[in-house]
């Protein structure tokens, strides 16, 4: 699995013209899914989603996590992470997984975001989205499980 992730001061998702989640400050994670990912892949990438620590503290040092900061998390599907550009102009997919196994490793992760307290909201998985982001600072941190290789 990957994630993306970057911190917003605000951020939407829109499916044909009608807002369907909204955050204020808070990060805004994209999360692909890999054919061959399980259940432990989604759970270190939220652990660590959790507990990145990509926020400001008092001194002005990336100190704190987004629960510490008690910001909000947009969490969107975008298989297009496993897009493979190194042959051609053209992106394949085929290390993607299929859009079942896709959909309930990122539901997977989700819960696993939430049982760690981050307020969150979601885009609709398989929809065509329009992702409004502010970024803030701008900060974009991608993040790879890989548990086929036990790390």
């Amino acid at each position: 699995m990957r994630v993306v992730i970057q911190r917003v001061s605000e951020a939407s998702v829109s499916i044909e013209g009608n807002k369907v989640a909204q955050i204020a400050a808070g990060i805004v994670v994209f999360v692909g899914v890999a054919k061959g990912d399980q259940s432990a892949d989604a759970e270190y990438l939220a652990r660590k989603t959790a507990n990145l620590r990509i926020f400001a503290d008092e001194n002005g040092k990336l100190n704190r996590s987004i629960i510490d900061c008690g910001g909000q998390a947009l969490i969107v599907s975008q298989f297009t992470l496993y897009g493979d550009c190194r042959r051609g102009n053209r992106p394949d997919f085929f290390t993607a997984a299929a859009p079942d196994q896709a959909m309930n490793l990122y539901e997977y992760y989700i819960k696993q975001l939430h049982a760690y307290g981050v307020s969150l909201q979601t885009g609709v998985f398989q929809a065509d989205m329009l992702v409004d982001i502010a970024n803030d600072g701008p900060v974009t941190i991608i993040i790879e499980s890989d548990t086929k290789k036990g790390e």
